[in-house]
């Protein structure tokens, strides 16, 4: 029988009645940081994100004591962050910068909610993730009718296991909340790979033989969203998914892997169909 989460609320004297659930996923985040993003790097920048809200959702906020915050990791896990005991400040009452994306939320716009964290589920945040189901979007849920199962509890700080080099895949929106431990092999690797556009379908290849090596390639498109490259400032700015096509020796020269760049370039026809242009 595998362990619920409302088990672990009651054992802490929190009643599942009196709780909410809440998955923070901005689907808005290609523009700036995820909220998983702003719980790993920025605390107080988190703190601010989840204790603004939209006043249209203020009956289902109001109607529970305490928060069960969750954020969606870049695997689309439900990774539990805290308990929080919530009570209503009111309407925001001054302009305030977005902590997660460039703007303004403006004076009267949000309402405030103030947010007391329970030491007591410290130990438990960043370590164990649910199971949410169906419905993402219904991201506020109640306690009491979703007794949601227990999917993992991990050791302490412990990293997911790098998938490999070839199985590795992700959106370039979320390449800055990696684990730690997959930004060091990336950091300490060279070799090609391949961007693929969402919005055309158009494939790059390309390759990094820098100090910093695919790692500080990756970040220059999440900078700049073309890295230098021509046919990519052409294009609007898009979330390109990142792979892994070949991984150079440690070995290998500058020339070594253009050579590897070049072949890769022609077995995927990314001149003629893509967006290499050299």
């Amino acid at each position: 029988m595998s362990l619920l989460f409302n088990s672990i609320l009651t054992q802490e004297g929190i009643e599942p009645g009196e709780t909410i659930l809440v998955r923070h996923q901005d689907m808005r985040a290609e523009k700036g940081r995820t909220p998983f993003e702003l719980w790993r790097f920025d605390r107080p920048a988190f703190d601010a994100y989840q204790t603004h809200q939209n006043p249209d959702r203020r009956s289902r906020f109001q109607r529970a004591t305490y928060w069960a915050s969750f954020v969606a990791t870049p695997a689309g896990e439900t990774l539990f962050v805290g308990l929080y005991r919530a009570a209503y400040v009111g309407l925001l009452d001054h302009d305030r910068p977005k902590p997660h994306m460039p703007g303004v939320d403006e004076a009267g716009s949000c309402d405030v909610y103030r947010l007391e964290q329970l030491p007591a589920f410290d130990d438990l945040a960043g370590r164990l993730t649910i199971e949410w189901g169906d419905g993402a979007r219904a991201w506020i849920q109640r306690a009491e009718l979703q007794n949601k199962p227990v999917a993992e509890l991990r050791q302490r700080d412990a990293d997911p296991e790098f998938p490999g080099f070839l199985n590795f895949m992700s959106p370039l929106s979320q390449i800055e909340a990696l684990p730690l431990t997959w930004i060091a092999t990336f950091k300490a690797s060279r070799g090609i790979y391949l961007l693929t556009c969402p919005k055309t379908r158009e494939q790059y290849v390309g390759m990094a033989a820098g100090q910093s090596g695919f790692w500080g390639r990756w970040i220059e498109y999440k900078q700049t969203g073309h890295g230098g490259n021509v046919a990519l400032k052409s294009r609007d700015p898009a979330d390109y998914q990142i792979s892994v096509l070949e991984v150079a020796g440690t070995a290998a020269t500058d020339a070594d892997i253009a050579a590897m760049e070049t072949r890769w370039k022609l077995k995927l026809q990314s001149r003629d169909m893509g967006l290499n242009r050299n």
